[in-house]
Parts: C-alpha cells; sequence; structure tokens
C-alpha cells in the first residue's frame, strides 16, 4: 500500500474530514525520490476551538506510527471548514529544498 493512501486511511479514521490533500513532494528533495515528504491540507471541523499546535498534536497522533520512517517531513495545512471557505481552497507553495544535494554545496 502506498504510504499516501496509508495517510489517507488514518486520517479517515482518526477525524471527520470534509476535505483532504496529500501531495507527495518527495521529488523536491534531496535523495531518491520516494514516498517521504508530503504536504497535507485537512479540512475538519475537528479543528474548531483548536489553537494550531492541538490541531497538529491530531494529526501527528493518526500518523504517529508512519513518523520518521518512512514520512520524514511533513507539511501542514489544517482548516475548519469555514477557514477553507475563507481560504478559497488555496494551499500555499512549499519552498523548494535547499538542503543536501540539492542545495549546490
Amino acid at each position: 500500500m502506498s504510504i499516501a493512501i496509508e495517510i489517507e486511511q488514518r486520517l479517515k479514521q482518526a477525524l471527520t474530514l470534509q476535505h483532504l490533500v496529500i501531495e507527495n513532494e518527495s521529488h523536491m528533495h534531496s535523495g531518491p525520490a520516494a514516498e517521504s515528504h508530503f504536504k497535507l491540507a485537512v479540512v475538519a471541523d475537528d479543528f474548531s476551538g483548536k489553537r494550531p499546535v492541538a490541531r497538529h498534536q491530531l494529526i501527528y497522533g493518526a500518523l504517529s506510527e508512519l513518523m520518521n520512517n518512512p514520512i520524514h517531513a511533513l507539511s501542514l495545512h489544517l482548516y475548519t471548514a469555514v477557514e477553507w471557505q475563507e481560504q478559497n481552497g488555496d494551499i500555499p507553495l512549499s519552498p523548494n529544498c535547499m538542503g543536501g544535494s540539492k542545495s549546490g554545496h
């Protein structure tokens, strides 16, 4: 099973999702392209009334067994349905990797 599918399944079990976007950004990072770097946009009313750190803790809790291996990096954009609507469904772009073999050093 792909890591992206496993992420989706775990988040669906942990949260009541209104919307989920999973982007594999491994190709933007040093080393061989694999399923190790992801950007998630998660829309769930489970986030209502929670500060950003509590929202992140919900995600990390759901994905804890995947963190560090196989997931090396995780970019999180977490919204309630109202916040997502205010965001117009736009997900911030990720910066290019400047580490390792892609830094030119």
